[in-house]
């Protein structure tokens, strides 16, 4: 009977074991975020991978996703951005502090210095001291006139004001309609693939679909983006009418008490 005696692992043995281990699993993971690059002298060179930026991202799913069709949302895009921006430029300086200008202009009035109320309208911008204007111009018509004046030429304000809205609604529809477009048409290649290939391949129905995808999502995203700034063009025009309309009924009270009390002065002058 022979006896076989059991011989214990070095130490030493268990540690190499262990520490090649390590390694691999390292040298595993570290290529998995870095490039492994080998030279000439059998030395494994670790080199990070670069990653893909935003801009480079875009291009490349511009490019993929027909670049005729991303070309027309891409034109879409930046014609409705230059009417949002001429508008919110516009209506930007249009905006004066309404309030403290009635404020000066009620007290000239008053005080009956209708020529540096006058000058005063001509030297400041926006719809506000137009109408103010041209309520000034009419004084000697009787209210009923000088009120109907006024409302006639806010509206010219109005009008103006929104000069170029309808272009940006324009493209806000015709974004979202050439993704559509560019939808059907990978569709259609699709299909064509399929028909020239004889055969119904996931990779042959991905390439149109891919295509059909990312138009549609462009031209939601430009659609939204055009919209958002519709809204606020919107609201700034809001903002506008509210204070013409405010200028507007404070500009006739103003002229009803001046000529009232310009009238009573009369009589007492002739009594």
């Amino acid at each position: 009977m022979m006896l076989m005696a059991m011989t214990p692992l070095c130490p030493v043995s268990i540690n190499a074991a262990v520490t090649d281990s390590v390694e691999i699993v390292a040298g595993d993971s570290l290529a998995d975020d870095f490039g492994v690059v080998e030279n000439d002298s059998s030395e494994t060179l670790v080199t990070p991978i670069e990653s893909e930026g935003f801009h480079q991202s875009l291009k490349r799913k511009f490019i993929e996703g027909n670049a005729g069709f991303m070309s027309l949302v891409a034109l879409a895009l930046i014609l409705g951005l230059a009417f949002c921006i001429e508008r919110i430029i516009y209506l930007s300086l249009s905006e004066i502090d309404a309030k403290k200008f009635m404020q000066d202009l009620e007290r000239k009035i008053k005080d009956g210095d209708l020529e540096g109320a006058r000058q005063q309208c001509r030297d400041t911008r926006g719809p506000v001291a137009s109408i103010c204007y041209q309520g000034l111009l009419r004084i000697a018509d009787p209210s009923e006139d000088i009120q109907r004046g006024v409302v006639s030429y806010g509206q010219v304000q109005v009008s103006n004001m929104e000069k170029g809205c309808s272009w940006i609604t324009l493209f806000i529809a015709m974004a979202p309609s050439l993704g559509f477009l560019g939808t059907v048409i990978g569709m259609v290649m699709a299909f064509d693939q399929i028909q020239t290939a004889g055969d119904i391949s996931p990779t042959i129905v991905a390439a149109g679909m891919k295509v059909a995808l990312i138009t549609t999502i462009f031209g939601i995203i430009v659609a939204l983006i055009l919209q958002l700034f519709y809204n606020y063009i919107l609201s700034k025009i809001e903002h506008l009418t509210s204070q013409m309309e405010e200028s507007a009924i404070t500009l006739i009270d103003t002229l009803s008490e001046y000529k009232r009390g310009k009238h009573e002065g009369e009589i007492l002058d002739e009594a």
